[in-house]
């Protein structure tokens, strides 16, 4: 199937302090962490561009400054704006996504979750959808998070967090690679009604798998899975991940999400 146009909006969510990164984080944002040269936002924001978005909204908290400083009003062709969330160090990613609620309504888009290093196929694979849609991977007996069971037409049927490969089940896993594509009507009658009811309850350390997960349970949301396991990706969530990270991303290969041939 042919790549459907790219919504040409993207939020990311960067506004975590980041502590699992610690002392590597204690100097610097984590978005801002280096895999071989190439800081982990800045990659998202040249796939993104690749892509044909044309504006990104980055949620941002701790040491925002760096990252204002290191992304400017424009980046890679495209506007940059900023949404201060000033609860980051006591709040989720629901509560970072709920901030940038206005600018979600306005229309088709992409979301990211701004510590996953990724090549710009990911992307191109979800725009081959035109639906919701999320992108996911094999879950390694060695993954913990967030994970995902398939229905037979390939929709997300659950999602279950704090999730592990000890689990008797977890070869029916799929690990959600936190990279997502939504259309409008989703984003404005589903999505962020869903997120306003979260903050009016007092679930601000809620994570945004946690109100998806909410949202497919009660059969408010129909989303497919795009299965990326033939596509290089890494969350960075400690220095273990970013050695796994800087091994899928060597040096010269980390510097093709400069070009458009990483697309062929």
């Amino acid at each position: 199937m042919p790549a459907l146009q790219s919504p040409d909006r993207a939020v990311i969510l960067a506004a975590g302090l980041g502590t699992r990164l610690r002392p590597l984080t204690d100097v610097r944002p984590k978005p801002l962490v280096e895999v071989n040269g190439v800081p982990i936002l800045h990659n998202a924001l040249r796939n993104l561009a690749l892509s044909g978005v044309a504006s990104v909204a980055l949620v941002v908290g701790y040491r925002q400054d760096e990252i204002r400083s290191a992304c400017g009003d424009r980046f890679a062709g495209m506007d940059i704006s900023y949404v201060e969330s000033r609860e980051y160090e006591r709040t989720g990613s629901a509560y970072s996504l709920w901030l940038a609620r206005d600018w979600l309504s306005k229309g088709d888009a992409l979301l990211l979750e701004g510590d996953v290093f990724f090549e710009p196929r990911l992307l191109t694979r979800l725009l081959t959808y035109e639906r919701d849609v999320a992108a996911l991977d094999a879950f390694d007996p060695e993954m913990t998070g967030s994970a995902a069971l398939l229905s037979p037409r390939g929709l997300i049927r659950e999602i279950r967090t704090n999730r592990s490969g000890a689990d008797p089940d977890a070869a029916d896993f799929y690990k959600t690679v936190n990279v997502f594509r939504f259309t409008a009507q989703t984003l404005r009658d589903r999505l962020v009604p869903r997120l306003n009811e979260a903050m009016a309850r007092g679930a601000s350390k809620a994570y945004l798998e946690e109100i998806l997960a909410m949202l497919i349970a009660d059969e408010s949301l129909e989303l497919q899975a795009a299965i990326c396991s033939d596509l290089r990706w890494f969350e960075i969530d400690n220095e273990n991940d970013l050695r796994i990270a800087e091994s899928l991303f060597p040096a010269p290969s980390a510097r093709l999400i400069e070009t458009t041939e990483s697309f062929a």
